[in-house]
């Protein structure tokens, strides 16, 4: 168990930055699904009903693997290995361009040059985006908001780093982002905060847990890397209802398989 060390596809990065839900991507939709691109709206999909998330892989042939994939996300959290992992370098230095209601979640928008090194391969950071309540659970226990910082690297592959948050303190930057509230759905609002904003939006402590999964949202693709933060930040009751209201629903899609995957800290 170690601290990360911080200073504070291409159609997979699609998908996901225009949502995390996908949510979102620009570079997926939620994940939400969340690369660079306007946000983008395959057949309509939701998190209730019968375009829930039970008949994603039905409602689009290019989400098959919504049913189909072993590896996907989100899971209960529950370490199976304790090794040295390899420092995570985050270089987040520039602010954001631009928040936007896809319709699946709220995501803001990031101007370029925010990094994240892994083994050797940058990841840029695309967008954030929000679930209510939490989508992984750790050691069996539920959020009530989490988020998705999304990243992908010059080939197309993407790198997650989850954010828990609980009830206590009001954070800033969400307190600027909801001065724009209500947004209108898919229509992008230009909002502009610093590097200083943005690291408030990471815990003190950033001890972690890795695994390899998938989009939380469709198509669901596989082959993403996910790494959790132990630490939760912490966001008033009236922030995180704020976030809940203006998203408009729950958008957490249900606790996957873990399949013995290893999930290592």
């Amino acid at each position: 168990m170690r601290k990360i060390i911080t200073h504070s596809t291409i159609a997979l990065t699609a998908l996901f930055l225009t949502a995390c839900s996908q949510n979102e991507i620009k570079v997926p939709e939620a994940h939400e699904a969340h690369a660079d691109s306007p946000t983008h709206h395959a057949k309509h999909w939701g998190y209730s009903a019968n375009v829930g998330p039970k008949h994603w892989s039905s409602l689009n042939e290019k989400f098959h693997m919504c049913s189909e994939g072993k590896q996907q996300s989100p899971i209960n959290l529950i370490p199976t290995k304790d090794i040295d992992l390899a420092p995570l370098n985050i270089n987040y230095t520039v602010g954001s361009k631009s928040e936007i209601n896809n319709g699946h979640t709220v995501q803001v928008n990031m101007k370029s040059g925010n990094t994240l090194n892994i083994d050797g391969t940058t990841f840029e950071l695309k967008q954030f985006h929000f679930h209510t309540p939490s989508e992984n659970h750790i050691n069996g226990k539920s959020f009530p908001m989490e988020a998705h910082f999304v990243h992908a690297s010059a080939d197309g592959k993407l790198a997650v780093i989850s954010v828990m948050f609980q009830e206590g303190a009001e954070n800033p930057t969400l307190n600027m982002m909801m001065k724009k509230f209500p947004l209108a759905k898919n229509q992008e609002q230009k909002l502009e905060f610093s590097k200083d904003y943005l690291n408030t939006m990471l815990p003190s402590s950033l001890d972690y847990y890795e695994f390899m999964g998938s989009l939380t949202t469709p198509p669901c693709s596989e082959q993403v890397r996910w790494i959790v933060l132990k630490k939760p930040i912490s966001a008033s009751k009236e922030q995180i209802a704020a976030m809940h209201k203006e998203i408009g629903m729950d958008n957490n899609r249900p606790i996957q398989a873990s399949n013995q995957r290893v999930i290592e800290e």
